[in-house]
């Protein structure tokens, strides 16, 4: 595993001309004269800007900054966002909250520019992270990136690189891994006691009509009190559309929805507890079967991976990923299987359930293999909704972000977790776009579908 892990991360990352950046290790970090300048130090307050003042920020990051932000002095003085309303909105809100000036920018640049800021939340639409970081880093200031880290190679390639040229703190926000009970599983599985994985089935199911919809703001925003070119980034032009805007994640190429969305957390399980880096190949199949409003990205699906050492294809296991949105009660589930039993995400617990009983070895002449049952310590709950008020486990990931930005360690969920959820999902959308088997080629780093390299 560790191998594995220092190769990938030595590969991970082209340069622009598409040569492979050589002998990145996790430690060896580049720093700029100018990060240096930027570094905090152990007492001075750090000042946070927001990328983005999106439903994400207001009800998950701000309540989880404020529980911790007096005690390690941080403090937010800036809200960036190109829509005048949410802009002047966010810094009215913060303003309020942190008691001090909290000043209002029209875009990222003019908030960079004015050296205002040494760290960032960026929350904005998933197709905008990964070029949202790449500004940031190159500013001189850490980040804290909502997922899906990347929707393109493109982006995910160039935005790795960014953040290991830079040397910053980047925390993606894939807070599973500032979860106790992860940890606990984690820490499990890697002992050995579980057993190889042979497979996981990850399912996230709602029944939620209005889920990603904003009915009630779209008669509100206007082209003119924006900045769509800015929106579009670099996806096709397409003219000014409030529901791309405002309801992205229903939207390809502004959203991969339920994969980037849903799929991004769960799959970074599997990466963390199992020290693979992306699937080897994925399957996909789905519809808009009942919520035709319009959307573009469907409203159920179902893909299946094939992880395992890409040297031998005999060796590894299955993943499946289900989701769909017209019925469900809003409970993800994580389930890893061993020949032995079953780790069990949604209960916590390590349980013989499945595992080869006496009677059926014996009629083998093989041994029993019946795990303990063990229940996972330190376990919270997950919450799916984004709106959580805080939850813990985002609550948690925030406050480790904060006290890397001190530290200078690396975070609980570092850019090679954004880069490695990225693949899966990109392979994702390139075997639902595509209609086949999607791959990864190791070499160029580049998602592939039909002996093509996948784009969008």
């Amino acid at each position: 595993m560790d191998n594995s892990r220092r190769k990938f991360i030595g590969q991970a990352a082209l340069a622009g001309a598409g040569t492979l950046l050589a002998n990145n290790a996790l430690g060896a970090v580049s720093f700029s004269a100018k990060s240096y300048n930027r570094i905090i130090g152990a007492n001075d307050r750090v000042r946070v800007g927001v990328v983005g003042f999106s439903d994400r920020h207001r009800y998950s990051h701000m309540p989880s900054f404020m529980n911790h932000c007096k005690e390690l002095n941080f403090e937010v003085v800036g809200v960036s966002d190109i829509w005048n309303r949410r802009r002047e909105e966010g810094a009215a809100m913060w303003k309020e909250k942190m008691k001090n000036d909290v000043k209002a920018y029209r875009n990222n640049e003019e908030m960079y520019d004015a050296k205002a800021v040494d760290a960032v939340f960026i929350s904005t639409a998933d197709f905008q992270h990964a070029r949202h970081t790449i500004e940031a880093v190159k500013a001189g200031c850490d980040a804290y990136v909502e997922k899906p880290f990347a929707e393109t190679m493109e982006d995910n390639r160039a935005a790795f690189k960014a953040v290991k040229d830079a040397g910053k703190i980047v925390q993606i926000g894939s807070q599973r891994r500032s979860g106790g009970n992860y940890h606990a599983a984690n820490d499990f599985i890697r002992s050995g006691k579980f057993g190889p994985v042979t497979m996981v089935e990850l399912t996230w199911n709602v029944n939620q009509p209005g889920r990603w919809r904003r009915p009630e703001l779209l008669g509100v925003l206007k082209e003119a009190d924006t900045d769509w070119k800015r929106f579009i980034m670099n996806r096709p032009y397409e003219k000014f559309d409030p529901r791309y805007y405002l309801e992205y994640r229903l939207f390809w190429p502004y959203s991969s929805g339920l994969a980037g969305q849903w799929m991004s957390h769960q799959i970074d399980t599997v990466h963390w507890f199992t020290g693979l880096q992306h699937p080897r190949s994925v399957v996909a199949n789905g519809g808009i079967y009942q919520w035709k409003d319009g959307r573009r990205n469907w409203d159920t699906i179902y893909a299946v991976f094939d992880y395992g050492p890409l040297n031998d294809p005999s060796n590894g296991f299955q993943v499946t990923f289900g989701s769909r949105m017209h019925n469900g009660d809003e409970h993800p589930s994580e389930i890893y299987y061993s020949n032995g039993g079953e780790l069990n995400l949604i209960t916590n617990t390590v349980s013989p359930t499945g595992g080869l009983t006496e009677k059926m070895a014996a009629a083998m002449q093989m041994k029993a293999n019946l795990l303990p049952t063990v229940k996972l310590e330190n376990t919270e709950a997950v919450v799916a909704s984004a709106n959580t008020g805080g939850d813990v486990l985002t609550s948690n990931h925030v406050r480790n972000w904060m006290e890397c930005v001190r530290s200078r360690k690396q975070p609980n969920a570092p850019v090679e977790a954004g880069y490695s959820h990225s693949i899966a999902t990109i392979m994702t959308n390139a075997a639902v776009h595509g209609g086949s088997k999607a791959t990864f080629d190791e070499k160029t780093q580049e998602v592939m579908v039909n002996g093509k390299v996948f784009k969008y």
